[in-house]
C-alpha cells in the first residue's frame, strides 16, 4: 500500500485551463452533445440545400400539379413521393424547409453577432472610460431598450424594403442595447481588479487596457449570450416573415410557411406541424446548448458535473 502511495504521489498532476475543464464537463453533457448534433445536421441541411432539392426532384418553389395538389384543390399528405407533404400550391414542403432553414440560420446568426460586437463595444466604452461617457451610453442603451421592438421593427422593415440584411440590422438594432448592460455591468467590475491597476500604472492606454486586460476576461458571458440570442434572432426573423414584412415569398422561410399554413390547418395537419416543428426544435436546441455552455463555464457547477 505504501508502495502504490508513493507511485500516485509521485505522479505529476497535469494542470488544465477553464477552457479545458468547461470543454471535458460539455463533452460529458448529454444534451448539449445531442444539441449540438441537431445543430450540425441543420447547417448540414442548409449548406447542401441543393442537393436535397435535386433528390428529392423539387425546387423550393417548384409546384408538382400532377401530384402536389387534390381533386379538390387541398395539398397532399405526406408519401413516399412527397415526405412530408405539399402545401397549398403544390409545394414540396421538405425542400422548403431546408430552404427556409438558410434564411433562420443566415438571419439568426448574423443579427447575433452584429448585436454581440455592437454591445460589447458600447458595453466596455460605458463600463471604462468614465461616468461622462458611462451616463451617455447608458442612457441610450435604455432608450432602445424601452422601444417596442416589434412595433418599430415593423416600421422600420415596411419602409426599408423587406430583405435578410435589413431584417439582421433591425434584430441587431433592437438586440445589442441587452449585450451591452451586461458587458458593462461586468466591465465596472474588472475595471477595479489589481492587474488592470498594474496595467494601468505601468503605462497602458485605456485602448489597450480594455481589449488586452477587460475583454479577455468577458468571453464567456459573451459566448454564452450569443448563444441565447441566436434562437431569439430566428424567432424575431420568423415574426416578421410571419407577418409579411420579413422574407418575401415565394423564398421560402418557416414564418411565411407557418402563414400560408394558418388556414389549412384542419384539413392538412402536416403543413402546419412540420415548419412549426422545425422552428420550434431549432430555438430549443440552441437554448439548451446555451444553457449548458453557461453551466460548464460557470466555475460553480464543476462538481455539479462531475
Amino acid at each position: 500500500m505504501t508502495a502504490e502511495l508513493a507511485m500516485v504521489v509521485s505522479e505529476p498532476v497535469a494542470g488544465r485551463s477553464p477552457w479545458q475543464l468547461a470543454w471535458a464537463r460539455l463533452r460529458r453533457d448529454r444534451v448539449a452533445i445531442a444539441c449540438s448534433a441537431f445543430i450540425l445536421l441543420l447547417f448540414l441541411a442548409a449548406i447542401l440545400a441543393k442537393p436535397i432539392s435535386a433528390l428529392v426532384g423539387y425546387g423550393p418553389t417548384q409546384q408538382d400539379r400532377a401530384g402536389g395538389i387534390t381533386p379538390d384543390g387541398l395539398p397532399t399528405p405526406p408519401s413516399a413521393h412527397h415526405l412530408l407533404g405539399t402545401d397549398n400550391l403544390g409545394r414540396d414542403i421538405l425542400v422548403r424547409i431546408v430552404y427556409g432553414s438558410q434564411v433562420s440560420l443566415a438571419v439568426g446568426v448574423g443579427a447575433a453577432v452584429a448585436a454581440v460586437v455592437i454591445g460589447v463595444v458600447v458595453g466596455l466604452c460605458a463600463g471604462y472610460l468614465g461616468p461622462a461617457v458611462d451616463s451617455v451610453l447608458a442612457r441610450l442603451m435604455d432608450v432602445v431598450l424601452s422601444f417596442p421592438f416589434l412595433l418599430f421593427a415593423i416600421a422600420l422593415v415596411t419602409v426599408a424594403g423587406p430583405s435578410e440584411l435589413i431584417e439582421i440590422a433591425v434584430i441587431a438594432f433592437f438586440s445589442w442595447a441587452a449585450v451591452g448592460r451586461i458587458v458593462r455591468g461586468q466591465t465596472l467590475a474588472i475595471r477595479e481588479k489589481e492587474y488592470v491597476e498594474a496595467a494601468r500604472s505601468l503605462g497602458a492606454g485605456d485602448v489597450r487596457i480594455m481589449f488586452v486586460d477587460v475583454l479577455p476576461n468577458l468571453v464567456a458571458p459573451v459566448i454564452v449570450y450569443t448563444t441565447l440570442l441566436i434562437p431569439v434572432s430566428i424567432v424575431f426573423e420568423a415574426t416578421l416573415s410571419y407577418l409579411g414584412v420579413g422574407i418575401i415569398p415565394p423564398t421560402p422561410s418557416w414564418g411565411n410557411m407557418i402563414s400560408d399554413a394558418q388556414s389549412f390547418y384542419q384539413v392538412a395537419w402536416w403543413f402546419l406541424v412540420f415548419p412549426g416543428l422545425a422552428l420550434i426544435l431549432t430555438t430549443l436546441a440552441f437554448n439548451l446548448l446555451g444553457d449548458s455552455v453557461r453551466d460548464a463555464l460557470d466555475p460553480r457547477t464543476q462538481l455539479r458535473g462531475r
